[in-house]
């Protein structure tokens, strides 16, 4: 841990010290660490409480992430220009519900997933979670995001479709889709119940990994959950460009996936990417249901023609 593998270093340390000072000093006896991990090892050394410094940065990092991508998008929802590359143009979040939706989530942070964000350190480190310093490589950070991505998508699949049957839906997952037409600001716009049932799989992907392999590093957490973040505000922006992701990896969901389940209530239940809705017929939109009710008439014809 970042306090074990600098103490020696820090013993004179003391409450007086400044960040700036321990980052000083961590700088000093410490050339072969890279400026993003002395600050990550000075942060640590400077708070004194592993548990206290993993919570204050994992909740500031997630609300600048995610109003911070927000923003954007509503900056776009007022420039005309954009219109053309909306899904459903034809309904543009007014200021008012943007920022109804924004305090709800806001409430929303701070007392379902607050919570959540405080437990995750000494939970994933009991399993074996490392936060010192070095980091990890990027290529053993870009493997395991990419199966943490694979497994909540799984994750994300079934419990969402789940939450779609009658009372399940109407109890809890109604709130969700109070906007027919998504935007950026939405992603998170849930009830308690779904935040914590949808979260799992987003914060229990690494914790499972970890827990069997017993190699996870709280900075790969980190840039997943920004990753995460980011495709799923995107996927809730209700736009769909030419240089938009899913026009260069074809199985990747995107906005227009999910933009499909706003607008028709079922179906595209995945988050990231497409295989689950393909391989179990579960695709919405106009085109799906034609190819549905084809196939569906084909085997009439063929239990006829028997």
């Amino acid at each position: 841990m970042a306090s074990a593998v600098m103490n020696a270093t820090f013993s004179s340390t003391n409450s007086t010290n400044t960040l700036f000072d321990v980052f000083q000093e961590v700088s000093s006896y410490n050339v072969q660490l890279n400026i993003a991990e002395r600050l990550w090892a000075s942060w640590y050394l400077w708070m004194q409480n592993d548990v206290l410094a993993t919570g204050i940065m994992s909740f500031v990092m997630h609300e600048i992430v995610y109003f911070g991508r927000s923003i954007p998008w509503m900056i776009v929802d007022t420039i005309p220009y954009f219109n053309k590359y909306k899904l459903q143009n034809q309904k543009l979040p007014s200021w008012k519900e943007q920022w109804e939706c924004a305090a709800l989530v806001l409430l929303s942070h701070c007392t379902v997933e607050l919570p959540q964000i405080w437990l995750f350190h000494p939970v994933a480190a009991y399993f074996g979670m490392d936060y010192g310093v070095p980091f990890p490589s990027i290529w053993t950070m870009a493997m395991q995001i990419s199966i943490f991505f694979i497994f909540e998508d799984a994750w994300h699949y079934w419990f969402h479709r789940a939450l779609h049957y009658g009372p399940l839906y109407k109890n809890i997952h109604k709130l969700h889709h109070t906007y027919s037409a998504p935007f950026g600001l939405a992603a998170e716009y849930a009830s308690p119940i779904e935040a914590m049932l949808l979260g799992f799989g987003i914060v229990g992907s690494p914790i499972i990994w970890v827990s069997v392999f017993g190699d996870l590093h709280l900075l790969t957490m980190y840039v997943w959950i920004i990753l995460r973040l980011f495709q799923a505000i995107d996927a809730h922006s209700g736009y769909d460009f030419p240089w938009s992701l899913r026009h260069i990896v074809p199985f990747w969901a995107g906005a227009d996936h999910h933009d499909l389940h706003h607008e028709k209530f079922i179906g595209n239940y995945a988050s990231s990417f497409r295989w689950w809705d393909y391989c179990l017929d579960t695709e919405a939109g106009l085109e799906a249901t034609k190819a549905r009710r084809e196939r569906k008439l084909a085997q009439i014809k063929g239990k006829k023609a028997q």
